[in-house]
């Protein structure tokens, strides 16, 4: 086992409850940490074997980018069980989904949540 981390993976995207984050949209960072169990011995260095984080950055894009959802949450979680369903060496997804422009009454650099799956 081994663990691929993609960090800041960035995206523009029209989340949240608000109306005005589906009309106006923002950018939407995320964070990958997969833990992989290889098809073959890592000695082989086939790229068959284990996830190509090409592929895995358009996965994410994928979601990110398309049907809009209200809650980070159930975005990260379906970055999760995307990726595990095309890659089924991924043994354990970790996502984080942060939005710096989250509408609170106050300042702050971001918020984010992380779901892993499976849970």
């Amino acid at each position: 086992m081994y663990v691929i981390r993609m960090k800041n993976c960035a995206f523009f995207a029209r989340h949240g409850v608000h109306d005005e984050e589906e009309r106006l949209g923002q950018r939407f960072y995320v964070d990958a940490v997969l833990t992989v169990d290889p098809a073959k011995e890592l000695e082989e260095d086939a790229i068959d074997s284990t996830v190509d984080y090409g592929v895995a950055f358009t996965v994410i894009e994928k979601i990110i980018t398309g049907e809009r959802r209200f809650l980070i949450e159930a975005l990260a979680l379906d970055v999760a069980k995307a990726l595990a369903a095309r890659f089924p060496q991924i043994k354990r997804a970790e996502i984080t989904v942060r939005k710096p422009n989250a509408p609170v009454p106050g300042v702050l650099d971001h918020v984010e949540v992380t779901v892993v799956w499976p849970q």
